[in-house]
Order: structure tokens, then sequence, then C-alpha cells
């Protein structure tokens, strides 16, 4: 079992940049690749970035290209989303997630973001 816990949250206006946090605890030690998805109001869950355990490769929702950068440090168990260029169609609840060999097994509690235009 992994366990995971978002920070970083909140409110911010259009343009403004917020940066979540995702810490790990559990069993960490394996070669996991973490992602961030969100739900908005209304919608599905809707995938957003991912990394791979050595950073090395990274994927992107056609979406936030250009705006959202994920990074990973591993002795410390963590991943962060920077989000830049916040825009109003960005509000919405973020959940960290790991992926293991079953498929996207493990999920924080998720933190809400909300962006004012």
């Amino acid at each position: 079992q992994v366990q995971l816990v978002e920070s970083g949250g909140g409110l911010v206006q259009a343009g403004g940049s917020l940066r979540l946090s995702c810490a790990a605890s559990g069993r960490t030690g394996s070669s996991y690749t973490m992602g961030w998805f969100r739900q908005a109001p209304g919608k599905g869950r809707e995938f957003v970035i991912s990394i791979n355990w050595s950073g090395s490769s990274t994927y992107y929702a056609d979406s936030v290209k250009g705006r959202f950068t994920i990074s990973r440090d591993n002795a410390k168990n963590t991943v962060a989303l920077q989000m830049n260029s916040l825009k109003p169609e960005d509000t919405a609840v973020y959940y960290c997630a790991v992926h293991d060999t079953t498929g996207w097994a493990f999920w924080g509690q998720g933190t809400q973001v909300t962006v004012s235009s």
C-alpha cells in the first residue's frame, strides 16, 4: 500500500501560479510512475501529467502543455506540480496518484484549486 497526501491548493487569479505537492508513504521502495489527475465540478476525472521513476519521461495533457511541469524527489518520496499561467478552466480538485503494475492504483484525497477570472 502507498499513502498519498496532497497539499498546496488554494484560490488564485487567472494568470497566476500554484505549486502542489504530494508526499508518499508506505510501500515507496518500488519504481513507481507518479502523476496528477483533476476533476472539475460535474466532470469526470482526467489525466493531467505524469513522471516516471527516474524523471526521464513525462507526459502531459494537451491542455496543460507549456504551463504545467512535474518533478519528483525520490529521496523524499515527493512529487510536485508547478502550475503557471492558470486559467479558470483549470479549476478542479487535483489528485496525486501512483501507477503500479495494475494501473493507477493509489490515490490521494485531493486538493482544491480554484482559479478566478
